[in-house]
């Protein structure tokens, strides 16, 4: 049954994103978002968004919450019709101009030191454009990602992301860990996402609740006396993305792995407090 599901999920959505590149890139963000404004209060995802906006901003009433959600599926809506228009932003300057780039400076330093580091962000506005100007950048990367459930779309996803976002990507997991060490161990530096909860992960202090949190930084920091470099991705009013590398971070090499992990999260937590619209709320963060 999960299989028919998926095949109708496949074709639903593989339809949409045809229709979405025939009409542009303009008209899909509209459309696109407009229908995830419509759905999204539907599904599961409501209930835990309110709940870890509750969390995170306790003195803010319904409304604005309710606000701030409304806000994230516009943005979960324009970042899925981005998809079927990420090659222009990798090849097209007309498109590529439209993410400015604070701090391009660190990216230079990181070359010419030429030793690998970790990247570190979460899901923000359009967090795929993150890894794709690393790599553009001429960074040697190779990125950590969680394959969709969908069997059916997680190829195309996968092919996607390793043609126009960034080659080397290692899935989530035991596995990819080991592929990740490996890669490291040979210059490349690794990028992911430290905003989601991890089964694997520590109880760590986030917004002044444990989280379980991923590890895989603060080991590499032990294990290899590496540096750590924040990114962020804003959207726009105009729709257009700032995208800010943050100065590298060296961290004194007696820290133990739950303060390196606990200082990453404050850095995250700072991340989302900028622009709270801009971040994806419907993963189960707090769930122990």
């Amino acid at each position: 049954m999960k299989k028919i599901k998926y095949f109708v999920e496949f074709i639903i959505i593989i339809f949409f994103l045809m229709i979405l590149k025939i009409l542009g890139l303009k008209i899909s963000r509209f459309i696109s978002s407009f229908i995830f404004k419509l759905i999204g209060p539907l599904f599961r995802a409501k209930r835990i968004s309110y709940n870890n906006l509750s969390i995170v901003l306790q003195n803010i009433n319904k409304n604005k919450k309710n606000k701030i959600i409304e806000m994230m599926w516009e943005n979960y809506g324009k970042i899925f019709s981005e998809y079927m228009f990420i090659k222009n932003f990798r090849t097209d300057p007309k498109f590529s101009k439209k993410i400015v780039i604070e701090n391009q400076e660190e990216l230079e330093k990181i070359k010419l030191q030429n030793k690998p580091v970790i990247f570190v962000s979460g899901h923000f506005s359009n967090f795929e454009l993150m890894a794709m100007h690393l790599e553009k950048s001429n960074i040697n990367l190779a990125a950590i990602y969680r394959p969709l459930n969908n069997i059916f779309l997680n190829p195309i996803m996968e092919r996607i992301r390793k043609k126009y976002i960034c080659k080397k990507q290692i899935k989530k997991g035991i596995s990819g860990t080991k592929e990740l060490l490996k890669e490291f161990k040979n210059g490349t530096s690794i990028a992911l996402m430290i905003d989601q909860r991890v089964s694997e992960g520590i109880k760590s202090n986030f917004f002044g609740k444990e989280a379980l949190t991923t590890t895989i930084p603060a080991q590499f920091i032990k294990k290899f006396d590496t540096s750590v470099v924040p990114i962020y991705i804003e959207r726009l009013p105009d729709d257009t993305f700032k995208l800010k590398i943050i100065n590298i971070i060296k961290f004194p090499k007696d820290d133990s792995i739950n303060n390196i992990t606990l200082k990453l999260n404050k850095i995250l937590e700072k991340m989302i407090m900028s622009n709270p619209e801009q971040w994806i709320w419907t993963h189960d963060r707090w769930k122990i």
